[in-house]
């Protein structure tokens, strides 16, 4: 049996290069795909903007500056920046049917690329679970700002993520991919630990230790989080799996693209992630 290349375990296989899977979607154009990744970038962004500009102008100013101690601003913020990049991707692929950047760039950066979309398609689900289910009281948001900001930053953020698992032809994430979102997730407790030792609050509520009788529960927090972020990975593995499946390794690729077969069409081998289809080519 032959042994995996270190390049395989990390998502960035070179036989795979041809396929432009973080480039491509099974159902929409390279041009059309290019064109949704910028305008969710464009709508996170104005989201950012808005909301500090709310902050700025309801005496609220302090706030700007504590978004970045929050999980929920960063994976925003993470969001924003991945459809901004892959729109660009997506963009010069259409153009050029060729994976400019990533050709250019050393294999690394196809593997930051990979635990990058890795994080996209679980820790909005996480911050989304977190919120409604631990965060938010209710009653529902009455004034249409908070109501709107937090649909946005707790609502669509999951549909943004479920839309990467269900439009691209990404192979499902690389295993080695969840120790990396742990270890995020780590280094995060400690920038919410931080914030409180030089500004004097928690980010959330329930890592508070102050009171020793609360450890107990803090811990519990963490690795309840720690156990969603696992059930999390796998269930965003799994539907990329059976997405790959039902499509049936269908490929809609550039007019430019140098490896369209005859006709339009091409099928190739592509055992990554377990499907084992063939992949057909489609010119658009």
């Amino acid at each position: 049996m032959r042994r995996p290349s270190r390049a395989t375990l990390y998502g960035a296989d070179p036989a795979h290069d041809d396929l432009h899977q973080f480039e491509t979607s099974w159902l929409l154009s390279p041009t059309i795909l290019a064109c949704l990744r910028g305008l969710i970038s464009l709508y996170i962004f104005t989201t950012i903007i808005v909301i500090w500009v709310w902050y700025g102008t309801h005496d609220e100013r302090v706030e700007i500056g504590q978004s970045f101690s929050y999980f929920t601003w960063l994976t925003y913020w993470g969001l924003g920046f991945y459809f901004l990049v892959s729109a660009i991707h997506t963009a010069l692929y259409a153009r050029t049917g060729r994976s400019v950047l990533f050709n250019r760039l050393p294999r690394f950066f196809r593997v930051l690329h990979a635990i990058f979309y890795a994080s996209i398609t679980t820790y909005p689900f996480l911050v989304t679970i977190v919120f409604w289910g631990i965060l938010y009281s209710g009653p529902f948001y009455t004034i249409i700002f908070p109501r709107w900001s937090n649909i946005s930053q707790h609502g669509l953020n999951s549909f943004y993520a479920l839309l990467e698992i269900l439009l691209p032809t990404t192979a499902p994430h690389p295993l080695i991919a969840l120790p990396v979102l742990i270890l995020l997730l780590l280094f995060y407790l400690c920038v919410a630990y931080i914030t409180y030792h030089t500004e004097g609050f928690y980010p959330y509520s329930f890592l508070n230790t102050e009171n020793g009788k609360k450890s107990g529960t803090v811990a519990g927090y963490c690795f309840g989080i720690l156990a969603a972020i696992l059930v999390i990975f796998f269930i965003s593995w799994g539907l990329i799996w059976v997405r790959r499946r039902i499509s049936g390794g269908k490929v809609k690729r550039s007019r430019r693209d140098s490896a369209q077969g005859r006709g339009g069409f091409m099928f190739r081998n592509a055992d990554e992630g377990g499907c084992g289809n063939e992949m057909k080519s489609v010119v658009v």
